[in-house]
């Protein structure tokens, strides 16, 4: 099949195609948790469509790095979990079209590990900030009629339970009902919320947890040997399925999760 056939075949309305070829141009996103791992690749991935990103983290020092890398990509640093810091950055935005949020921590443990304190620590990171950011950046997208929250949650959640991850699958099963929630309550307004929910993924974050391990090499073989495909994820992987989301082809889509676990939760 020649080239003009195939495309043709794929997409019918070809000038379309062919001037639509950035997925993501025009459209503003904040990314949260933007500096490592899933963050930085979906925040790469976004620019690379033509998106205004906007990459928020913590980490200053990472947060420089992107933007050296990438000077097309804004950079902030933002503690999502802090209600004045959250309340000043959305304020400050003129206008918002996505919300990518990528801000999680695992915790390591089952109920017995997890005293209140690490209880109160995962809510308020892998809950609380995801509320905190929803809830300032929303009204933006309602006086524009339009607008598109993506969650990264974790198939160890609701959909599968994990050894040691107690308060993490909590959190996460949480996170899935509070998309849920989202979707349903906006779906008439223009207000898309979607989720997804990586299997393992090899990123800095991993990385630290494997070296914590009493046997680092061990634990590297154990992760992988769990993996139905052989392997784990890579941002990337997880930042295409972002992009998807982020655009218009995937419109009517809310309310989904959207695994990529390599057959984990088969």
């Amino acid at each position: 099949m020649k080239e003009n056939s195939v495309i043709e075949f794929f997409y019918p309305n070809r000038e379309y195609w062919k001037q639509n070829k950035m997925r993501l141009e025009n459209k503003k996103i904040v990314v949260t948790a933007g500096a490592q791992g899933i963050g930085r690749a979906t925040a790469i991935a976004f620019a690379n469509e033509g998106a205004d990103v906007l990459a928020t983290d913590i980490n200053e020092e990472k947060l420089n790095e992107l933007s050296k890398d990438y000077p097309n990509i804004k950079i902030a640093n933002l503690d999502a979990t802090n209600k004045i810091e959250v309340e000043k950055f959305c304020s400050s935005l003129d206008n918002i079209d996505i919300l990518f949020h990528a801000v999680g921590f695992v915790h390591n443990g089952t109920i017995m590990d997890c005293d209140s304190d690490e209880f109160h620590n995962s809510i308020n990171i892998n809950v609380y900030s995801a509320y905190l950011m929803s809830h300032n950046l929303i009204p933006k997208m309602l006086k524009n009629k339009k607008g598109n929250i993506i969650i990264v949650s974790s198939a160890a959640s609701n959909v599968k339970g994990a050894p040691n991850r107690f308060i993490y699958g909590t959190t996460k099963a949480a996170l899935n009902g509070f998309v849920k929630a989202i979707a349903a309550d906006y779906v008439k307004e223009g207000i898309r919320c979607n989720a997804i929910l990586p299997g393992t993924v090899e990123t800095p974050s991993w990385e630290s947890r494997v070296q914590m391990a009493d046997n680092p090499e061990q634990a590297r073989k154990d992760f992988i040997a769990r993996q139905a495909m052989g392997r784990l994820a890579q941002p990337k992987e997880i930042a295409s399925m972002a992009v998807y989301l982020a655009s218009d082809e995937s419109d009517f889509v809310t309310g989904t999760l959207n695994l990529i676990d390599g057959g984990w939760t088969l």
